[in-house]
């Protein structure tokens, strides 16, 4: 456990606000799937506003409602969906770092645009690792404080930092929220189970995300498809993985899905583009474009190299 004894209070957990960082990786063998910020996107922003390392321990706040009591000084940031932020009571920017005293009141809204914000400290949350990651994964019961959501009452363990050195993202360089997504699909060695038929009608057509969405997986709802065979042995699944069970609704699998299975996959939703479903709500719709590995590897080589030419700019620590 951690021996820090101050940092923020919970004072009202939200609908499901987790403890993530980075993830936990290499844990497959043993069956345990990798968890991790469904948003790596707004992840990554948060932590690098408050001038962290990108694999520390922050906060994902699903549909909003979480109020925090500060013990400590420090910067603070929250990217992601449009979640109102106030500081005691008066309303802040989000994308941008904010100086913190201790008795300050943070208090996010509900969400207007998408379904998940980020909330990362200087420092970040000094929460003890479980197996190589303070991720949580509720199924498994790992990560975080106690394996599970926080709850009321709860003390989120962080150390005082510098006030200064607040930093934001210009506005230009922010993501837009909306209720449709547009997934690039690497199709999978299981794509021949899928006539051309069947693979015309999946990737011609909208689905739109069913209630049935979580942080294992979003099901979708649409035109039926369905492949030649019933199912497979169990093997591996990776992140973005789409399985198409006997019903012949897509499923897209996340970050809290479970390590094997057995049903067929159609492809797999490029890892860039899961953050963009995970920020949608259920009634939103999806649609979904094949792409080549090597149209891959080239999207997050430029991915990668565009958010490390983006530089933050400081700002008025108000």
């Amino acid at each position: 456990m951690s021996t820090t004894t101050t940092g923020f209070k919970v004072i009202q957990p939200g609908i499901l606000t987790l403890i993530q960082d980075a993830g936990r990786f290499g844990q497959h063998g043993i069956g345990l799937t990798t968890g991790g910020p469904l948003d790596p996107q707004a992840f990554n922003w948060a932590n690098r506003l408050c001038g962290n390392d990108l694999s520390v321990s922050a906060l994902e706040v699903s549909i909003g409602g979480l109020v925090l009591e500060a013990q400590i000084e420090t910067r603070l940031c929250v990217t992601g969906a449009a979640m109102p932020l106030k500081i005691n009571g008066e309303e802040r920017e989000l994308w941008r770092a904010h100086p913190i005293m201790a008795g300050d009141r943070i208090e996010l809204g509900f969400a207007s645009d998408g379904a998940r914000a980020y909330l990362a400290v200087a420092g970040g949350f000094d929460i003890a690792p479980s197996f190589g990651s303070s991720a949580t994964v509720t199924r498994e019961g790992i990560g975080g404080l106690n394996g599970t959501k926080l709850q009321a009452g709860e003390l989120l363990p962080a150390n005082p930092a510098e006030r200064d050195g607040c930093l934001v993202l210009p506005e230009s360089y922010r993501p837009e929220y909306g209720k449709h997504a547009n997934l690039r699909v690497i199709p999978g060695y299981q794509q021949q189970a899928f006539s051309r038929l069947q693979q015309r009608i999946f990737f011609s057509n909208d689905y739109k995300v069913s209630d049935r969405c979580d942080r294992m997986g979003f099901r979708l709802e649409g035109p039926e498809i369905k492949p030649s065979i019933d199912g497979i042995l169990s093997e591996g699944i990776c992140l973005g993985a789409i399985q198409v069970p006997a019903d012949g609704q897509p499923i897209v699998l996340l970050n809290d899905r479970q390590t094997i299975g057995g049903y067929p996959k159609i492809g797999s939703v490029l890892s860039l583009d899961t953050g963009a479903l995970a920020q949608l709500m259920p009634g939103s719709t999806v649609s979904f474009e094949p792409i080549t590995m090597e149209d891959a590897h080239n999207i997050h080589c430029l991915a990668a190299s565009y958010f490390e030419r983006v530089e933050p700019q400081p700002c008025d620590p108000r």
